[in-house]
Protein backbone atom coordinates (compact mmCIF):
# COMPACT_ATOMS: atom_id res chain seq x y z
CA UNK A 1 0.00 0.00 0.00
CA UNK A 2 1.21 2.90 -1.04
CA UNK A 3 0.78 5.00 2.34
CA UNK A 4 3.17 4.27 5.78
CA UNK A 5 3.14 5.80 8.86
CA UNK A 6 5.87 5.96 11.15
CA UNK A 7 4.68 7.03 14.98
CA UNK A 8 6.71 9.63 16.90
CA UNK A 9 9.20 7.93 19.51
CA UNK A 10 9.64 11.00 21.96
CA UNK A 11 8.19 14.98 21.89
CA UNK A 12 8.35 17.62 24.64
CA UNK A 13 7.18 20.93 24.81
CA UNK A 14 9.90 23.42 26.38
CA UNK A 15 8.95 27.28 27.42
CA UNK A 16 10.67 30.41 29.00
CA UNK A 17 6.80 31.19 30.37
CA UNK A 18 6.68 32.74 33.98
CA UNK A 19 5.54 30.28 36.45
CA UNK A 20 2.14 31.15 38.48
CA UNK A 21 4.16 34.21 40.50
CA UNK A 22 5.12 35.86 37.61
CA UNK A 23 8.62 36.08 38.66
CA UNK A 24 10.73 32.73 38.37
CA UNK A 25 10.31 31.25 34.46
CA UNK A 26 9.56 27.77 34.11
CA UNK A 27 12.35 26.89 31.97
CA UNK A 28 13.53 24.24 34.10
CA UNK A 29 10.08 22.48 33.26
CA UNK A 30 9.70 19.52 31.37
CA UNK A 31 6.58 18.07 29.87
CA UNK A 32 7.64 14.79 27.90
CA UNK A 33 4.71 12.72 28.58
CA UNK A 34 1.81 15.26 28.42
CA UNK A 35 -0.82 14.12 25.67
CA UNK A 36 -0.73 17.70 24.39
CA UNK A 37 2.54 19.85 22.59
CA UNK A 38 1.87 23.59 22.72
CA UNK A 39 3.27 26.35 20.84
CA UNK A 40 2.64 29.90 21.50
CA UNK A 41 3.59 33.75 21.87
CA UNK A 42 2.59 36.07 25.11
CA UNK A 43 3.91 39.31 24.99
CA UNK A 44 3.96 42.01 28.26
CA UNK A 45 1.90 39.51 30.50
CA UNK A 46 4.71 39.97 33.01
CA UNK A 47 6.10 43.12 32.30
CA UNK A 48 5.55 45.95 29.73
CA UNK A 49 7.82 43.93 26.86
CA UNK A 50 8.08 40.77 28.84
CA UNK A 51 8.29 37.35 26.77
CA UNK A 52 6.74 34.30 27.29
CA UNK A 53 7.46 30.85 23.91
CA UNK A 54 6.82 27.36 24.13
CA UNK A 55 8.37 25.25 21.03
CA UNK A 56 7.96 21.64 20.25
CA UNK A 57 10.05 19.44 20.25
CA UNK A 58 9.19 16.26 18.20
CA UNK A 59 11.54 13.17 17.01
CA UNK A 60 10.53 10.26 14.34
CA UNK A 61 12.48 6.64 14.46
CA UNK A 62 14.51 7.07 10.95
CA UNK A 63 15.62 3.24 11.66
CA UNK A 64 11.75 1.82 10.98
CA UNK A 65 11.82 4.24 7.37
CA UNK A 66 15.67 2.72 6.67
CA UNK A 67 14.53 -0.90 7.33
CA UNK A 68 11.79 -1.04 4.87
CA UNK A 69 13.28 1.29 2.25
CA UNK A 70 15.67 -1.59 2.25
CA UNK A 71 13.46 -4.56 2.24
CA UNK A 72 11.22 -3.16 -0.87
CA UNK A 73 8.62 -1.57 1.26
CA UNK A 74 9.18 1.48 0.50
CA UNK A 75 10.51 3.43 -2.63
CA UNK A 76 14.01 4.47 -3.41
CA UNK A 77 15.02 8.42 -2.58
CA UNK A 78 12.72 11.04 -5.53
CA UNK A 79 9.81 8.42 -5.66
CA UNK A 80 7.99 8.89 -2.18
CA UNK A 81 6.81 12.11 -0.39
CA UNK A 82 7.39 12.38 3.58
CA UNK A 83 5.17 14.57 5.69
CA UNK A 84 5.54 15.88 9.14
CA UNK A 85 1.65 15.16 10.37
CA UNK A 86 0.41 16.61 13.75
CA UNK A 87 -3.54 17.07 14.30
CA UNK A 88 -5.06 20.06 16.06
CA UNK A 89 -6.36 19.54 20.11
CA UNK A 90 -10.08 20.61 20.03
CA UNK A 91 -10.27 23.64 23.40
CA UNK A 92 -12.59 25.91 24.26
CA UNK A 93 -10.43 28.63 24.98
CA UNK A 94 -9.43 30.90 21.80
CA UNK A 95 -6.61 30.06 19.49
CA UNK A 96 -4.42 32.11 17.31
CA UNK A 97 -5.15 33.09 13.71
CA UNK A 98 -3.55 33.85 11.02
CA UNK A 99 -0.56 32.09 12.34
CA UNK A 100 2.90 30.82 11.05
CA UNK A 101 3.99 28.02 12.17
CA UNK A 102 7.57 27.19 11.25
CA UNK A 103 9.57 23.71 11.90
CA UNK A 104 12.98 23.27 11.63
CA UNK A 105 15.64 20.19 12.45
CA UNK A 106 16.74 20.24 15.49
CA UNK A 107 20.79 19.78 15.91
CA UNK A 108 21.50 18.18 18.79
CA UNK A 109 20.12 15.12 20.91
CA UNK A 110 17.88 15.57 23.79
CA UNK A 111 15.95 13.55 26.37
CA UNK A 112 11.90 13.13 26.27
CA UNK A 113 11.65 13.38 29.78
CA UNK A 114 8.31 12.44 31.83
CA UNK A 115 6.72 15.53 32.83
CA UNK A 116 3.10 16.56 32.58
CA UNK A 117 2.07 19.85 34.17
CA UNK A 118 1.35 22.43 31.04
CA UNK A 119 -0.77 24.44 33.64
CA UNK A 120 2.12 25.94 36.29
CA UNK A 121 5.83 24.05 35.05
CA UNK A 122 6.15 22.75 38.35
CA UNK A 123 7.40 19.58 36.84
CA UNK A 124 11.24 20.52 37.03
CA UNK A 125 14.08 18.46 35.15
CA UNK A 126 16.17 19.40 38.43
CA UNK A 127 18.74 16.72 37.58
CA UNK A 128 16.34 14.12 35.77
CA UNK A 129 16.33 12.76 32.68
CA UNK A 130 14.78 15.33 30.02
CA UNK A 131 14.85 18.29 28.08
CA UNK A 132 13.48 22.01 28.95
CA UNK A 133 14.16 25.18 27.44
CA UNK A 134 18.08 25.52 28.41
CA UNK A 135 19.38 22.14 28.30
CA UNK A 136 18.83 19.31 26.32
CA UNK A 137 19.51 16.72 28.73
CA UNK A 138 20.62 16.47 32.63
CA UNK A 139 23.87 16.81 31.45
CA UNK A 140 23.82 19.24 28.44
CA UNK A 141 23.09 22.74 27.68
CA UNK A 142 21.39 23.91 24.11
CA UNK A 143 24.54 24.74 22.27
CA UNK A 144 25.77 26.00 18.98
CA UNK A 145 28.21 24.38 16.80
CA UNK A 146 31.11 26.42 18.50
CA UNK A 147 30.21 25.18 22.26
CA UNK A 148 27.90 28.80 22.30
CA UNK A 149 24.63 28.33 24.97
CA UNK A 150 21.58 28.62 23.57
CA UNK A 151 17.86 28.56 24.73
CA UNK A 152 15.07 27.46 23.46
CA UNK A 153 16.60 24.30 21.53
CA UNK A 154 19.37 24.15 18.74
CA UNK A 155 18.23 24.23 15.24
CA UNK A 156 19.58 23.80 11.74
CA UNK A 157 18.59 27.42 10.33
CA UNK A 158 19.59 27.25 6.65
CA UNK A 159 16.79 27.08 3.98
CA UNK A 160 16.63 27.10 0.70
CA UNK A 161 13.65 27.51 -1.75
CA UNK A 162 12.86 25.15 -4.48
CA UNK A 163 15.90 23.06 -3.35
CA UNK A 164 15.98 19.52 -4.36
CA UNK A 165 17.02 16.27 -1.88
CA UNK A 166 20.19 17.10 -2.26
CA UNK A 167 19.96 20.04 -0.73
CA UNK A 168 20.51 21.46 2.81
CA UNK A 169 16.98 22.42 3.38
CA UNK A 170 16.23 22.72 7.40
CA UNK A 171 13.09 25.39 7.61
CA UNK A 172 9.39 24.92 6.45
CA UNK A 173 6.32 26.69 6.97
CA UNK A 174 2.36 26.49 7.28
CA UNK A 175 0.25 29.14 7.57
CA UNK A 176 -3.12 28.57 10.05
CA UNK A 177 -5.59 30.63 8.81
CA UNK A 178 -8.20 30.23 11.64
CA UNK A 179 -5.79 28.15 14.14
CA UNK A 180 -8.00 25.13 13.95
CA UNK A 181 -5.58 23.34 11.39
CA UNK A 182 -3.71 20.78 11.18
CA UNK A 183 0.25 20.76 10.56
CA UNK A 184 0.87 19.13 7.23
CA UNK A 185 4.33 19.36 5.95
CA UNK A 186 5.93 17.92 3.11
CA UNK A 187 9.88 17.27 4.68
CA UNK A 188 10.71 14.75 1.83
CA UNK A 189 14.50 16.71 2.11
CA UNK A 190 15.34 16.01 5.42
CA UNK A 191 14.23 12.91 5.80
CA UNK A 192 16.15 12.15 2.67
CA UNK A 193 19.46 13.59 4.92
CA UNK A 194 18.42 11.67 7.66
CA UNK A 195 18.06 8.09 5.94
CA UNK A 196 21.94 9.21 3.63
CA UNK A 197 23.33 10.21 7.14
CA UNK A 198 23.93 14.00 5.47
CA UNK A 199 22.25 14.70 9.24
CA UNK A 200 21.88 13.18 12.21
CA UNK A 201 18.05 12.48 13.25
CA UNK A 202 17.18 14.67 16.38
CA UNK A 203 13.95 15.70 15.37
CA UNK A 204 12.20 18.85 14.43
CA UNK A 205 11.46 21.83 16.78
CA UNK A 206 7.81 23.29 15.88
CA UNK A 207 7.30 26.78 17.02
CA UNK A 208 5.92 30.60 15.83
CA UNK A 209 7.71 32.13 13.16
CA UNK A 210 10.48 34.82 14.36
CA UNK A 211 8.34 37.57 13.16
CA UNK A 212 5.46 36.21 14.99
CA UNK A 213 7.81 35.18 18.49
CA UNK A 214 7.65 37.94 21.16
CA UNK A 215 9.71 41.09 20.64
CA UNK A 216 12.71 41.32 22.52
CA UNK A 217 15.57 44.53 22.41
CA UNK A 218 18.52 45.42 23.42
CA UNK A 219 21.87 43.93 24.56
CA UNK A 220 21.53 40.71 26.57
CA UNK A 221 24.32 39.53 28.96
CA UNK A 222 26.82 37.23 26.97
CA UNK A 223 26.91 33.70 28.36
CA UNK A 224 30.27 31.81 28.25
CA UNK A 225 30.80 28.42 27.98
CA UNK A 226 31.08 26.49 31.18
CA UNK A 227 30.58 22.85 31.88
CA UNK A 228 27.40 22.03 31.72
CA UNK A 229 24.78 22.13 34.54
CA UNK A 230 20.74 22.85 35.01
CA UNK A 231 20.50 26.14 34.49
CA UNK A 232 19.21 28.83 36.94
CA UNK A 233 15.33 29.33 36.20
CA UNK A 234 15.24 33.15 37.76
CA UNK A 235 18.01 33.55 35.15
CA UNK A 236 15.87 35.43 32.71
CA UNK A 237 18.33 37.51 30.54
CA UNK A 238 19.67 33.71 29.11
CA UNK A 239 16.34 32.66 28.92
CA UNK A 240 14.66 34.96 26.46
CA UNK A 241 15.12 34.97 23.00
CA UNK A 242 16.60 38.41 21.16
CA UNK A 243 14.31 38.86 18.88
CA UNK A 244 13.81 42.72 17.33
CA UNK A 245 11.83 41.93 14.84
CA UNK A 246 9.61 39.82 16.71
CA UNK A 247 5.86 40.89 17.40
CA UNK A 248 4.13 43.20 20.34
CA UNK A 249 0.88 41.20 19.48
CA UNK A 250 0.17 37.70 21.80
CA UNK A 251 -0.25 34.19 19.56
CA UNK A 252 -1.61 31.88 22.07
CA UNK A 253 -2.42 28.74 22.07
CA UNK A 254 -1.93 26.34 19.50
CA UNK A 255 -2.51 22.65 20.30
CA UNK A 256 -1.67 19.47 18.86
CA UNK A 257 -2.19 15.75 20.42
CA UNK A 258 1.45 14.33 21.44
CA UNK A 259 2.07 11.12 20.54
CA UNK A 260 1.26 9.69 24.64
CA UNK A 261 -2.45 10.46 23.35
CA UNK A 262 -5.66 8.27 23.71
CA UNK A 263 -6.66 8.85 20.09
CA UNK A 264 -5.27 6.60 17.76
CA UNK A 265 -5.52 8.87 14.86
CA UNK A 266 -4.35 11.70 16.58
CA UNK A 267 -0.50 11.17 17.11
CA UNK A 268 2.66 12.77 15.35
CA UNK A 269 3.47 10.62 12.41
CA UNK A 270 5.87 11.16 9.75
CA UNK A 271 3.45 9.86 6.76
CA UNK A 272 5.24 8.52 3.32
CA UNK A 273 2.93 9.09 0.40
CA UNK A 274 3.55 7.80 -2.51
CA UNK A 275 1.88 6.45 -6.09
CA UNK A 276 2.29 2.69 -7.08
CA UNK A 277 -0.87 2.98 -9.78
CA UNK A 278 -0.73 -0.14 -12.12
CA UNK A 279 -2.91 0.61 -15.39
CA UNK A 280 -2.58 -2.60 -17.14
CA UNK A 281 -5.52 -2.12 -20.39
CA UNK A 282 -5.19 -6.01 -21.63
CA UNK A 283 -8.91 -6.13 -20.53
CA UNK A 284 -9.68 -2.41 -21.80
CA UNK A 285 -7.46 -2.57 -25.13
CA UNK A 286 -8.64 -0.47 -28.17
CA UNK A 287 -7.84 -0.07 -31.56
CA UNK A 288 -5.85 2.80 -32.53
CA UNK A 289 -8.57 5.57 -34.24
CA UNK A 290 -8.70 8.81 -36.15
CA UNK A 291 -11.30 9.70 -33.20
CA UNK A 292 -8.62 9.91 -30.60
CA UNK A 293 -5.05 11.40 -30.79
CA UNK A 294 -1.70 11.35 -28.90
CA UNK A 295 -1.42 8.79 -25.46
CA UNK A 296 -5.26 8.26 -26.14
CA UNK A 297 -4.16 5.17 -28.70
CA UNK A 298 -1.57 3.69 -26.63
CA UNK A 299 -2.72 0.94 -24.34
CA UNK A 300 -0.12 -0.18 -21.69
CA UNK A 301 0.28 -3.99 -21.12
CA UNK A 302 1.75 -5.29 -18.21
CA UNK A 303 4.03 -9.16 -17.87
CA UNK A 304 4.13 -10.60 -14.23
CA UNK A 305 6.87 -12.88 -13.90
CA UNK A 306 6.16 -15.17 -11.09
CA UNK A 307 8.51 -18.30 -10.14
CA UNK A 308 7.58 -20.22 -7.34
CA UNK A 309 4.26 -17.88 -6.33
CA UNK A 310 6.74 -14.66 -6.24
CA UNK A 311 7.63 -12.07 -8.33
CA UNK A 312 10.95 -12.47 -9.94
CA UNK A 313 13.24 -10.84 -12.33
CA UNK A 314 13.61 -12.59 -15.68
CA UNK A 315 17.29 -13.41 -15.62
CA UNK A 316 18.85 -12.32 -19.10
CA UNK A 317 16.86 -9.08 -18.90
CA UNK A 318 16.89 -8.36 -14.82
CA UNK A 319 16.51 -4.44 -13.76
CA UNK A 320 18.32 -2.70 -16.88
CA UNK A 321 17.94 -4.96 -20.22
CA UNK A 322 14.78 -4.62 -22.42
CA UNK A 323 12.30 -6.84 -23.75
CA UNK A 324 10.33 -6.59 -26.86
CA UNK A 325 6.71 -7.04 -27.89
CA UNK A 326 4.75 -8.17 -30.94
CA UNK A 327 1.26 -8.55 -31.87
CA UNK A 328 -0.16 -11.21 -34.01
CA UNK A 329 -3.41 -11.98 -34.91
CA UNK A 330 -5.83 -14.94 -34.35
CA UNK A 331 -9.38 -15.60 -33.07
CA UNK A 332 -11.44 -16.86 -29.90
CA UNK A 333 -11.03 -20.39 -31.69
CA UNK A 334 -7.00 -20.16 -31.54
CA UNK A 335 -5.55 -20.79 -28.59
CA UNK A 336 -1.65 -19.45 -30.32
CA UNK A 337 -1.01 -17.11 -32.57
CA UNK A 338 -1.01 -17.40 -36.18
CA UNK A 339 0.66 -15.57 -39.28
CA UNK A 340 3.05 -12.88 -39.25
CA UNK A 341 3.74 -9.83 -37.18
CA UNK A 342 0.91 -6.85 -37.18
CA UNK A 343 2.35 -3.39 -37.76
CA UNK A 344 2.65 -1.38 -34.93
CA UNK A 345 1.60 2.01 -35.06
CA UNK A 346 4.75 3.22 -35.83
CA UNK A 347 5.24 1.22 -38.59
CA UNK A 348 7.11 -1.42 -36.58
CA UNK A 349 6.35 -4.94 -35.94
CA UNK A 350 8.51 -5.03 -32.15
CA UNK A 351 7.85 -2.61 -29.65
CA UNK A 352 10.66 -2.21 -26.61
CA UNK A 353 9.35 -2.58 -23.21
CA UNK A 354 11.48 -2.22 -19.73
CA UNK A 355 11.30 -3.03 -16.24
CA UNK A 356 8.86 -1.52 -13.75
CA UNK A 357 9.54 -3.19 -10.25
CA UNK A 358 10.81 -6.31 -9.23
CA UNK A 359 9.00 -9.02 -11.77
CA UNK A 360 7.13 -6.13 -13.16
CA UNK A 361 7.62 -5.43 -17.10
CA UNK A 362 5.42 -3.51 -19.41
CA UNK A 363 5.40 -1.57 -22.80
CA UNK A 364 3.05 0.92 -24.47
CA UNK A 365 1.61 -0.36 -27.88
CA UNK A 366 -0.86 0.54 -30.20
CA UNK A 367 -2.37 -1.58 -33.34
CA UNK A 368 -4.82 -0.01 -36.17
CA UNK A 369 -7.60 -2.30 -36.99
CA UNK A 370 -8.14 -4.06 -40.29
CA UNK A 371 -11.26 -3.78 -43.08
CA UNK A 372 -11.82 -7.33 -40.89
CA UNK A 373 -11.22 -6.49 -37.14
CA UNK A 374 -9.26 -9.12 -35.39
CA UNK A 375 -11.65 -10.97 -33.01
CA UNK A 376 -8.42 -11.71 -30.67
CA UNK A 377 -4.83 -10.41 -30.37
CA UNK A 378 -1.67 -12.45 -29.22
CA UNK A 379 0.93 -10.34 -27.25
CA UNK A 380 3.86 -12.14 -27.60
CA UNK A 381 6.95 -10.78 -24.88
CA UNK A 382 10.59 -11.59 -26.46
CA UNK A 383 14.16 -11.00 -27.09
CA UNK A 384 15.86 -10.39 -29.99
CA UNK A 385 14.04 -11.02 -33.23
CA UNK A 386 11.25 -13.21 -34.29
CA UNK A 387 10.60 -15.17 -37.75
CA UNK A 388 6.54 -15.22 -37.91
CA UNK A 389 5.32 -16.32 -34.45
CA UNK A 390 8.20 -18.81 -33.59
CA UNK A 391 11.37 -17.85 -31.80
CA UNK A 392 14.81 -18.09 -33.60
CA UNK A 393 18.07 -19.31 -32.59
CA UNK A 394 19.08 -16.04 -31.59
CA UNK A 395 15.63 -15.26 -29.24
CA UNK A 396 13.72 -16.46 -26.48
CA UNK A 397 9.94 -16.33 -26.34
CA UNK A 398 9.24 -15.28 -22.39
CA UNK A 399 5.61 -15.26 -22.26
CA UNK A 400 2.19 -15.01 -24.99
CA UNK A 401 -0.86 -13.70 -24.11
CA UNK A 402 -4.79 -12.96 -25.27
CA UNK A 403 -6.10 -9.72 -25.83
CA UNK A 404 -10.05 -8.72 -26.88
CA UNK A 405 -9.86 -5.74 -28.79
CA UNK A 406 -12.29 -3.03 -29.00
CA UNK A 407 -13.05 0.09 -31.22
CA UNK A 408 -13.52 3.50 -30.48
CA UNK A 409 -16.88 4.86 -31.40
CA UNK A 410 -18.59 8.18 -30.72
CA UNK A 411 -22.26 8.52 -29.49
CA UNK A 412 -25.43 10.67 -30.51
CA UNK A 413 -25.97 11.79 -26.89
CA UNK A 414 -23.79 12.92 -23.70
CA UNK A 415 -22.72 9.52 -21.80
CA UNK A 416 -24.30 9.54 -18.27
CA UNK A 417 -22.23 7.74 -16.06
CA UNK A 418 -23.63 5.46 -13.23
CA UNK A 419 -21.87 2.43 -11.84
CA UNK A 420 -22.53 -0.85 -9.91
CA UNK A 421 -20.02 -1.40 -7.42
CA UNK A 422 -19.18 -4.82 -5.57
CA UNK A 423 -15.86 -5.97 -3.53
CA UNK A 424 -15.65 -9.58 -4.84
CA UNK A 425 -13.01 -10.51 -1.64
CA UNK A 426 -14.32 -8.39 1.64
CA UNK A 427 -14.31 -10.10 4.33
CA UNK A 428 -16.29 -9.50 7.67
CA UNK A 429 -13.24 -9.06 9.58
CA UNK A 430 -9.32 -8.49 9.22
CA UNK A 431 -6.38 -9.36 11.37
CA UNK A 432 -4.61 -5.85 12.53
CA UNK A 433 -1.01 -6.63 10.89
CA UNK A 434 -3.10 -7.72 7.63
CA UNK A 435 -1.65 -6.26 4.40
CA UNK A 436 -4.69 -7.00 2.21
CA UNK A 437 -5.88 -6.73 -1.59
CA UNK A 438 -9.50 -5.74 -2.30
CA UNK A 439 -10.46 -6.91 -5.83
CA UNK A 440 -13.46 -4.05 -6.85
CA UNK A 441 -16.10 -5.08 -10.14
CA UNK A 442 -17.49 -2.72 -11.81
CA UNK A 443 -19.54 -2.35 -14.22
CA UNK A 444 -22.41 0.36 -15.80
CA UNK A 445 -25.99 0.64 -14.50
CA UNK A 446 -27.26 0.81 -17.92
CA UNK A 447 -26.02 -2.50 -19.23
CA UNK A 448 -28.61 -4.48 -20.34
CA UNK A 449 -27.81 -7.96 -21.65
CA UNK A 450 -29.94 -9.86 -23.85
CA UNK A 451 -31.36 -13.71 -22.58
CA UNK A 452 -28.57 -15.37 -24.69
CA UNK A 453 -25.80 -12.70 -23.40
CA UNK A 454 -26.50 -13.64 -19.69
CA UNK A 455 -26.36 -17.06 -20.49
CA UNK A 456 -23.64 -17.21 -22.35
CA UNK A 457 -21.07 -14.59 -20.97
CA UNK A 458 -20.17 -12.95 -17.38
CA UNK A 459 -21.23 -9.42 -17.09
CA UNK A 460 -18.58 -6.96 -18.82
CA UNK A 461 -16.54 -5.21 -15.76
CA UNK A 462 -15.90 -1.26 -16.13
CA UNK A 463 -12.76 -0.58 -15.51
CA UNK A 464 -12.25 2.53 -14.13
CA UNK A 465 -8.68 5.26 -15.19
CA UNK A 466 -8.66 7.44 -12.11
CA UNK A 467 -10.28 6.50 -9.35
CA UNK A 468 -9.77 6.55 -5.11
CA UNK A 469 -10.70 5.16 -2.00
CA UNK A 470 -11.37 6.76 1.54
CA UNK A 471 -11.51 4.78 5.11
CA UNK A 472 -13.60 6.05 7.78
CA UNK A 473 -14.31 4.86 10.80
CA UNK A 474 -18.63 3.47 11.36
CA UNK A 475 -18.88 4.74 15.05
CA UNK A 476 -18.20 8.39 14.42
CA UNK A 477 -17.29 8.74 10.84
CA UNK A 478 -14.04 9.90 11.33
CA UNK A 479 -11.84 9.72 8.44
CA UNK A 480 -8.71 7.19 9.02
CA UNK A 481 -7.51 7.17 5.26
CA UNK A 482 -8.69 10.46 3.55
CA UNK A 483 -9.05 10.16 -0.46
CA UNK A 484 -5.13 11.45 -1.44
CA UNK A 485 -5.73 12.02 -4.81
CA UNK A 486 -3.32 14.71 -5.44
CA UNK A 487 0.77 14.52 -6.66
CA UNK A 488 1.28 11.60 -4.83
CA UNK A 489 -1.95 10.12 -5.51
CA UNK A 490 -1.43 7.70 -2.83
CA UNK A 491 -5.04 6.22 -2.62
CA UNK A 492 -5.24 5.58 -6.38
CA UNK A 493 -6.41 2.55 -7.33
CA UNK A 494 -5.20 0.04 -9.75
CA UNK A 495 -6.41 -2.11 -12.58
CA UNK A 496 -5.83 -4.89 -14.60
CA UNK A 497 -7.58 -7.59 -16.85
CA UNK A 498 -9.99 -8.44 -14.07
CA UNK A 499 -10.82 -5.25 -12.51
CA UNK A 500 -9.71 -2.29 -10.11
CA UNK A 501 -7.75 -3.23 -7.30
CA UNK A 502 -6.14 -2.21 -3.72
CA UNK A 503 -4.49 -2.77 -0.74
CA UNK A 504 -4.79 -1.73 2.67
CA UNK A 505 -2.39 -2.37 5.25
CA UNK A 506 -4.29 -2.88 8.65
CA UNK A 507 -1.91 -1.28 10.87
CA UNK A 508 -2.82 2.15 9.83
CA UNK A 509 -6.15 1.78 11.31
CA UNK A 510 -7.08 1.48 15.10
CA UNK A 511 -8.22 -2.06 16.20
CA UNK A 512 -11.62 -2.68 17.66
CA UNK A 513 -13.74 -0.77 15.42
CA UNK A 514 -15.96 -1.34 12.59
CA UNK A 515 -14.80 0.61 9.41
CA UNK A 516 -15.97 1.65 5.59
CA UNK A 517 -14.99 2.12 1.98
CA UNK A 518 -15.82 4.46 -0.25
CA UNK A 519 -15.14 5.05 -3.61
CA UNK A 520 -14.49 8.37 -5.76
CA UNK A 521 -14.14 8.19 -9.52
CA UNK A 522 -13.13 10.75 -11.57
CA UNK A 523 -14.91 12.32 -14.73
CA UNK A 524 -12.33 14.33 -16.98
CA UNK A 525 -16.19 16.02 -18.64
CA UNK A 526 -16.80 17.37 -15.06
CA UNK A 527 -13.08 17.90 -14.48
CA UNK A 528 -13.88 16.81 -10.87
CA UNK A 529 -14.14 13.16 -8.61
CA UNK A 530 -17.52 12.18 -7.68
CA UNK A 531 -17.84 10.02 -4.80
CA UNK A 532 -20.33 7.06 -5.19
CA UNK A 533 -23.05 6.21 -2.70
CA UNK A 534 -22.59 2.23 -1.63
CA UNK A 535 -20.50 1.65 1.67
CA UNK A 536 -18.76 -1.35 2.28
CA UNK A 537 -18.06 -2.50 5.87
CA UNK A 538 -15.59 -4.81 7.33
CA UNK A 539 -13.90 -5.15 11.12
CA UNK A 540 -10.41 -4.58 12.55
CA UNK A 541 -9.92 -7.56 15.07
CA UNK A 542 -8.30 -6.96 18.61
CA UNK A 543 -5.49 -9.89 19.29
CA UNK A 544 -7.31 -12.16 21.54
CA UNK A 545 -4.86 -13.27 23.05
Amino acid sequence: MPIKKYLADADNTIVNTFQNNLQTRGTGANTGMADILETYSVYGRQASGSQELSRILVKFPTTSIASDRSSGNLPDSGSVNFYLRLFNAETSRTVPRKLDIVVHAVSQSWQEGVGLDLGSYTDLTNGNEGSNWMSSSNTAFWTDINGTLLAGGSYHTQSVPNADVNTEVHIFKQRFESGLEDLEINITPLVEQWLDNTYSNYGVGIALSASQEAYISGALDTVTKRTPRLPDPADTKQSVIYNPSGSTKSYYTKRFFARGSQFFFKRPVIEARWNNITRDDRGDFYYSSSLASGEDNLNTLYLYNYIRGRLANIPSIGTTGSIMVSLYSGSADNTEPSGSKLILYDGTTSITGGFVSTGIYSCSIAVTSSDTPISTLYDVWHSGSMKNEHATATSLEYFTGSIIPKSQASSFAVNTKSYFINITNLRNEYAKNENARFNLYIRNKNWSPTIYTKAKENPPHHPIVSSSYRVFRILDALEAIPHNTGSDFATGMSYDVSGNYFNVDMKLLDPGYEYGFKFAFYDEELDSWTEQDKIFKFRVLEDEY
